[in-house]
């Protein structure tokens, strides 16, 4: 972060009583998540799709795997992407060319052939890797220190988020409808003209984010360009051995061996910290309650991330979606996160500001435990709707609808509090590094998910309200464990709310 924030907060113009910048950040963020969420709704049920039909043919556990690896790898790239705005290029520029990477990865996957597949998913997470976490970092630079309007620009910032993440899948399914790749095609077209109008409007930002938090020397940058450059050539080279069947790659070992390699990582990470980092009494405290948030969160994602995967099978396969002479396609269900997200997101911040004028407001363990245990109820839903399957019959779309609400009321109970704690209960010398464990623990929950969701086999229909009835008892019993500690945790807290 730079020294244009004020500068920036009185751009002139405004948006909705916002810095007219606010605008420009809204709708490159709604275009990105639109062609991140449109393509993500497709991805599984592309895998999965027979070859003469136009998909990969791939196995539910190997391509599960690959989903799992894929929405990992775009959390894990965040922390170089930020560090490179910090450091070499600034936010703006960051933000530029992740947004023309990201367009390339979804006009390439647009190409048939395994190759283009998987060089389109590599470059869509790069991408992401330099947008995402530098766009939301511009939009905290709009506002001049105690500005009391940031936490609502963030609030409408939020929501186009999630206008995207509404919109993409229903626009990419439909086209994808006709041809799978009509749909990626559509994702790369959302993110240019989300460049298109960041390019048109990005004077509105003013200086913020033009460059890097501090002068990097020559150096610095040619060790960067180096080591850019040797990744990239690993990259290429590892992809094409495996094309070329020079090495052998099982996505779901990979996968296994990547969420074993991060749980390490963060083990040993935390374990420094806690031999090495100097805490005082109260930040050692403090460190316990985010080293039990980031599980709990490791743990949420795991069952939240079955929507691309599990569940989006589940649609294709086992819901009815014919009503009228019209089929709604499977990938259409992936927009209803969002649209619950919008509707019920006021509700939640009416809800917690309430409890908290009564001081009642729950503390973050308390809304985490609950998260999870809102969580597992809507898959106790599925219980219910994999029992009528296993029987042979074709469910409503009800079952999910009411799934997908109850995995929404969780997200909202957690995930908005997940990194409002972690920055609010640090120390501020590691405030960045948790920020990093954050996400990687974040990413952990996804490769987790997508080995979860390879164990639903379609060959094995009697198993598959078992399967949902152990998601739901680890789900509720880390939350009502979770919640028993509540208020011992509080304490741990020392007024942190």
């Amino acid at each position: 972060m730079n020294s244009d924030v004020a500068t920036t907060a009185r751009a002139p113009g405004e948006f909705v009583g916002h810095p007219r910048g606010l605008a420009t950040l809204f709708f490159t963020e709604m275009w990105e998540r639109f062609s991140y969420y449109g393509m993500r709704a497709l991805l599984v049920l592309f895998m999965v799709d027979q070859v003469e039909d136009g998909g990969l043919g791939f196995s539910d556990e190997t391509a599960t795997a690959v989903y799992g690896l894929y929405t990992a790898a775009v959390y894990l790239v965040a922390l170089p992407g930020g560090w490179i705005a910090d450091r070499l290029w600034g936010a703006q520029r960051a933000i530029w060319f992740g947004g023309i990477i990201i367009m390339c990865g979804h006009f390439v996957l647009a190409i048939p052939g395994l190759a283009s597949f998987f060089s389109g998913l590599i470059l869509v997470v790069l991408g992401t890797g330099l947008l995402k976490p530098n766009i939301s970092v511009l939009v905290g630079e709009l506002y001049a220190a105690g500005d009391p309007r940031r936490d609502s620009g963030f609030t409408i910032f939020y929501m186009g988020i999630n206008v995207g993440g509404a919109v993409g899948p229903l626009i990419c399914g439909w086209l994808a409808g006709g041809d799978w790749h009509y749909g990626f095609a559509a994702a790369g077209v959302g993110m240019l003209a989300g460049l298109v109008q960041f390019r048109a409007t990005r004077a509105t930002l003013g200086n913020s984010g033009l460059s890097p938090g501090v002068d990097p020397s020559d150096s610095l940058r040619r060790g960067t360009a180096i080591a850019l450059l040797l990744t990239l050539a690993l990259v290429v080279f590892l992809l094409w051995a495996g094309l070329n069947a020079w090495i052998q790659f099982d996505s779901r070992r990979l996968a296994q061996g990547t969420a074993v390699a991060i749980a390490g990582a963060t083990f040993a990470y935390f374990a420094y910290v806690f031999i090495a980092g100097r805490l005082s009494g109260e930040e050692r405290n403090r460190m316990i309650v985010i080293v039990v948030l980031v599980l709990a969160g490791a743990m949420f994602w795991a069952g939240f991330e079955q929507a691309g995967s599990s569940l989006n099978l589940f649609a294709e396969r086992y819901t009815l979606r014919e009503f009228g002479g019209f089929e709604i396609p499977a990938s259409w269900f992936q927009s209803l996160n969002p649209i619950f997200i919008i509707v019920l997101a006021p509700l939640y911040s009416m809800l917690w500001v309430a409890l908290a004028r009564r001081h009642l407001d729950p503390a973050a363990p308390a809304k985490f435990a609950l998260g999870l245990i809102i969580l597992g109820l809507g898959f106790a839903v599925m219980i219910g709707a994999a029992t009528l399957v296993a029987a042979g019959q074709t469910v409503l779309p009800t079952w999910l609808l009411f799934t997908y609400l109850l995995h929404t009321m969780g997200e909202l109970a957690l995930s908005p509090v997940g990194l409002s704690s972690v920055t609010k209960l640090a120390p501020r010398r590691f405030v960045g590094q948790l920020m990093g464990m954050w996400f990687m623990c974040s990413g952990l929950g996804n490769i987790i998910a997508g080995l979860i969701a390879g164990e639903f086999s379609a060959d094995a229909l009697d198993q598959m309200p078992a399967l949902y009835t152990q998601i739901v008892l680890t789900s509720v019993g880390s939350g009502v464990v979770l919640l028993l500690f509540a208020r011992p945790l509080r304490r741990l807290m020392s007024g942190v709310r």
